[in-house]
């Protein structure tokens, strides 16, 4: 005979998904929305001789053209008009979050709740148009001083091709980050991030497709694609360890009287991640490593002393691996220590009644607290330095295509892990009403 609670189990899995139809709904919206962008990536500038800029992309693709190639899912390569893809929207967040950290009025609105969390964003997207309206000008003129051979990328260079494109670039930027708070309201996951997840996915592919070409045509050993793909399987296996792994702070709180009942204290715990600062560090010290290279590359090969320094940050060079691996590891602990403030944490649970066993509240929770996150963000650092710099080395020693960098993989894994804990935690609120509801008629029928 099978068990009532059998019998509810069966009835559960059967219907959780007939349940979720909601779910469904935003599972569908978010593809929609993710083929919308994917077909706007295709939409080309006008005044843009698409032949002449393959060949000049081809030649200059390795820089942080190439870096920005991949965030945009091709589209800078196509010069389309999300060529900026949402790189601007990306800067103006994290330049707003390290400005709560200088600035004592944006610290308190921080903390205003709702109402100062609206106010903050509100002035990321006045940064967004500021910084996409300076990277598209930047573009049209690095375009209009870009050339293969005798051909120019720009039909017609001039003033208004610059204004023009400055604004189709802007308005695109603007679009995409609209679609990704869309996204985040009435589908699954964050949007912004998915956005990116799409077109780095997408570029796979292609990465994958020249990788092998290099290797039937003997420019690229067997050995070193086998190498490479055994390489990739288990930096994704790290990332998928690593960004999963929590060292979790007991929470303990005192008995409380609730009326004529004595409450037994509760136990919880807080979770710190190993790494708390996610691909924020790799982009930052890619960002920066990169920005000479991009001078020259804009200004057909630059001159003097910006040309030398462009020589020694070239990928593979030892000065660029060590600088890259040091921005990574600060910014690893200044990030940390910006989106997660251990001062704070202490007094949160100074304020809620908790405290962490055998220590005391206030300064001494904080004391401790910053201690552990410390700790592991030594781990976390030397962790985000070794799956970025190892990927380095190979693109810089047999032209890896971009999409198969450690930044990209990272981003990746990331946006999969968070994607599919959003989806797990729908299916268990369906769970949750289904066994609510089930309950109820149960007690009304006894």
């Amino acid at each position: 005979m099978v068990s009532a609670a059998e019998r509810l189990a069966a009835n559960m899995n059967v219907g959780v998904f007939a349940k979720a139809e909601e779910l469904k709904k935003r599972l569908w919206f978010v593809l929609g929305a993710l083929i919308v962008y994917r077909i706007g990536t295709f939409i080309p500038l006008p005044g843009i001789d698409p032949i002449m800029l393959e060949q000049i992309f081809h030649q200059q693709g390795q820089g942080i053209l190439g870096m920005f190639n991949m965030f945009s899912g091709g589209a800078l390569g196509r010069m389309s008009i999300f060529a900026l893809a949402v790189v601007p929207y990306i800067s103006a967040s994290i330049i707003m979050q390290l400005m709560t950290v200088v600035s004592p009025q944006l610290a308190a609105m921080k903390k205003e709740g709702e109402n100062g969390r609206r106010k903050i964003n509100q002035y990321t997207r006045f940064g967004t148009v500021l910084l996409a309206a300076i990277q598209g000008w930047g573009i049209a003129v690095g375009l209009e001083n870009m050339s293969a051979g005798a051909g120019s990328a720009v039909i017609e260079p001039g003033l208004t091709f610059r204004i023009t494109t400055s604004l189709i670039l802007v308005g695109g930027t603007m679009f995409l980050m609209w679609l990704g708070e869309q996204i985040t309201s009435r589908g699954i996951g964050n949007g912004i991030s998915l956005i990116i997840f799409a077109g780095i996915v997408a570029g796979f592919p292609p990465a994958l497709f020249q990788t092998f070409s290099s290797a039937r045509t003997n420019a690229m050993s067997i050995g070193v694609v086998l190498f490479m793909l055994v390489l990739a399987v288990a930096l994704v296996l790290l990332m998928v360890y690593v960004e999963r792994a929590q060292r979790r702070l007991v929470i303990q709180y005192p008995k409380r009287q609730v009326g004529n009942k004595l409450m037994q204290g509760e136990k919880s715990h807080l979770p710190l991640k190993l790494n708390m600062a996610g691909v924020i560090p790799a982009i930052f010290a890619s960002s920066i490593l990169m920005f000479p290279l991009t001078i020259v590359q804009f200004n057909q090969g630059g001159t003097g002393w910006l040309n030398t320094v462009a020589t020694y940050l070239g990928h593979g060079q030892p000065l660029y691996i060590a600088l890259y691996v040091l921005i990574i590891l600060f910014f690893s602990f200044f990030y940390t220590a910006v989106i997660f403030p251990p001062k704070d944490a202490a007094e949160n649970l100074k304020k809620n009644g908790g405290f962490i066993a055998g220590i005391r509240p206030g300064k001494n929770t904080e004391v401790y607290i910053d201690y552990v996150l410390t700790r592991l963000t030594v781990v976390g650092a030397a962790y985000i330095a070794f799956v970025c710099a190892v990927p380095e080395l190979l693109i810089a020693e047999y032209k890896v295509p971009f999409y198969l960098g450690g930044t990209s993989l990272l981003i990746v894994v990331n946006v999969t892990l968070d994607f599919v804990s959003q989806v797990q935690s729908h299916l268990f609120a369906h769970q949750y009403e289904g066994l609510l509801k089930k309950s109820k008629l149960r007690s009304k029928r006894s």
